[in-house]
């Protein structure tokens, strides 16, 4: 090919793929919307669209009844065949779901462990839960990859799990283990840079520039950054880990640890156990804090919001963002008493960094880590639509 019929190509591709993530995004946009939103005439965009149905990416619909004067335009929506395998392996269970395009989560999975699996065993379980998924409810689905949500740093290049200390993984090719077993492209980043992407595309924080997300899972806390817009990933790509960190406390009696971090200060594991549980899902987890009324974890309630406010309080002072989103157990902390979150914050954060702050619990729920992996996993298809050609 020509360099000038190199460069249609690509600037076609480049339209293809800004369509695509407009559809992806939401909103169920006509073909006057993506003609508004990208600046393209209607008939480039009329072929465009019709592309994407061919490369079965997008449908169209009848238009909906508008005001506008004229005929009604077509609605695009993303097609629901295709579909990821969106993976997070954890220290009680492994949880994989199908997740369409528009972060649209059709079939989830809990595999409930009693020990803490090796890479191999975690990569033959999913690949078990995979085949489940494809023999029944994700029979018809076209699956075009895997998105692995790790509670660890990850090598995003390639997916090796540098460092997941409580799943007891170092150095793991996670997810070359996963595409073997599977057959399908598989990509890996940690569960809290995931967290935060889907929020921010999905969640409470769509449209949010500056956010700081932090996750409370079985494997402890971590956090994501974003700024201007974009991931802040640090040099190396492992920033966000705010669990680590090691909180400065000022009463003694608020200290469980003796110089504990962060994620053996507030912990999922401590609030289990005064439920009498070893382990729940998320629904769950909340709805038993939230239904109890034991004096005994109503106290650590309280302590934890206290080590909380600290942490968060020094997020805020560092980063000045407009949001903070609080996901897995961080989020039931929030739910039971957010009032005295939030003064837990404002008692540790200079008040002017303070007051255009505001935190609220994770739009995506559940679904969030899913949802981030499914993103990571969908990634070059909307980067390049056409790549799809085939499969």
């Amino acid at each position: 090919m020509d360099a000038l019929g190199d460069t249609v190509d690509s600037v076609r591709r480049r339209n293809l793929s800004t369509v695509l993530e407009l559809v992806h995004r939401g909103g169920d946009p006509s073909r006057a919307d993506l003609t508004a939103r990208t600046g393209l005439n209607r008939s480039t965009i009329g072929a465009l669209v019709a592309e994407l149905v061919e490369l079965g990416l997008v449908v169209e619909t009848d238009p909906s009844a508008t005001n506008r004067v004229g005929r009604p335009s077509r609605r695009v929506l993303a097609d629901p065949r295709p579909a990821v395998i969106a993976v997070n392996p954890e220290i009680d269970a492994v949880t994989v779901g199908v997740v369409g395009l528009g972060a649209d989560v059709t079939h989830r999975i809990r595999h409930e462990l009693d020990h803490v699996a090796s890479p191999e065993e975690a990569a033959r379980i999913v690949g078990d839960l995979v085949d489940r998924l494809r023999a029944g409810p994700a029979a018809d689905r076209r699956i075009l990859g895997v998105g692995l949500a790790v509670p660890g740093l990850v090598r995003a290049a390639d997916g090796v799990v540098r460092w997941a200390p409580h799943l007891g993984w170092r150095d793991s090719p996670f997810a070359r283990l996963v595409e073997n077993i599977v057959g399908l492209p598989t990509v890996a980043d940690n569960d809290a840079t995931l967290g935060a992407l889907a929020e921010r595309l999905f969640g409470v924080g769509r449209g949010v520039d500056h956010l700081v997300y932090l996750n409370g899972g079985a494997s402890g806390i971590g956090g994501g950054v974003v700024i201007d817009g974009r991931p802040y990933r640090g040099a190396w790509g492992y920033a966000g880990e705010f669990g680590h960190n090691r909180p400065r406390l000022d009463d003694p009696a608020h200290r469980a640890t003796v110089g504990g971090t962060l994620e053996e200060e507030v912990s999922r594991a401590r609030l289990l156990e005064l439920l009498g549980r070893r382990t729940l899902d998320e629904p769950e987890f909340q709805a038993a804090v939230l239904a109890s009324d034991d004096p005994a974890l109503h106290a650590e309630l309280a302590r934890q919001q206290i080590v909380l406010g600290g942490a968060l309080g020094n997020a805020i002072n560092v980063l000045g963002p407009e949001l903070v989103v609080l996901g897995g157990f961080l989020a039931t902390l929030h739910a039971w008493d957010a009032e005295a979150l939030d003064a837990a914050v404002a008692a540790r954060t200079l008040p002017i960094a303070w007051e255009g702050t505001r935190i609220q619990a994770a739009g995506l729920a559940r679904d969030r880590l899913l949802i981030g992996a499914a993103e990571l996993a969908f990634g070059p298809v909307l980067r390049d639509p056409a790549s799809v050609a085939g499969r």
